[in-house]
């Protein structure tokens, strides 16, 4: 191998990695030494409760429901090809004071994708939530939890604050139950925490959002009872 060669397969490695390297931040332990804001952690009279993959006219209505029990509001973060296929929804949800935010538009792992397919794909997702809510959204959240640098230059491009998780239920499993994503989710201490849920299940096991739905109930009287309020990430204070 030549000197140019070597220098150059040097360089693209250099690149490679510098790409990647964000996607450190979705392992759960390193994250708070890589990244400690990049969680979520806000007020800790305060827990921050967030849906993904939605919304669903199949599943997303009976969370509202649930939710409107209590007066709890959340913040879901939205994909695009979902909310193209029932823009009334989207509607429904910031209709019922709910925040949306982007997911991104199609649920796809952002380390095999481009830099220009990225941010397509962010922006297509923020533009329509925005012309159908009428709200801009304020927050990302990638596929899987997994940022690159294309990611962060495209949230940065539409103005998106990148915000993954503390606490999650681990609710998109076929072996989920309530239990199991209540006893999860509620592992750590609450105060402080941004939560993640699915009311969807368009990229988990079947059904799977039961066992959320079926867990929120109580992870609300569990919060209540620590004298923790729950709300969306705009109450959150995350600046």
């Amino acid at each position: 191998m030549t000197t140019t060669t070597r220098t150059l397969a040097l360089t693209a490695g250099a690149l490679a990695v510098g790409h990647s390297l964000p996607a450190l931040t979705s392992l759960g332990p390193l994250r708070p030494l890589l990244a400690p804001k990049l969680s979520g952690p806000g007020n800790p009279r305060h827990v921050a409760l967030t849906f993904d993959d939605g919304p669903d006219r199949a599943s997303t209505p009976l969370f509202l429901k649930e939710l409107e029990k209590t007066g709890t509001k959340a913040t879901f973060f939205l994909l695009g090809q979902m909310l193209s296929k029932d823009p009334g929804l989207g509607r429904e949800l910031v209709d019922a004071g709910h925040e949306v935010a982007v997911h991104g538009w199609a649920h796809r792992p952002l380390l095999i994708r481009g830099p220009r397919a990225t941010l397509n794909d962010v922006t297509r997702a923020k533009e329509l939530i925005g012309a159908v809510t009428g709200r801009q959204p304020r927050w990302y959240r990638p596929p899987y939890g997994v940022l690159n640098a294309s990611a962060l230059y495209a949230a940065r491009r539409n103005d998106l604050r990148p915000v993954l998780w503390t606490h999650w239920g681990q609710d998109w499993t076929a072996k989920a139950t309530p239990d199991s994503v209540l006893r999860t989710i509620t592992r750590g201490s609450l105060a402080g925490a941004t939560l993640l849920l699915h009311d969807s299940d368009c990229t988990s096991a079947p059904q799977a959002w039961r066992s959320t739905l079926g867990a929120l109930p109580r992870l609300l009287e569990r919060c209540a009872e620590q004298g923790l309020t729950v709300g969306p990430l705009r109450d959150h204070g995350l600046g």
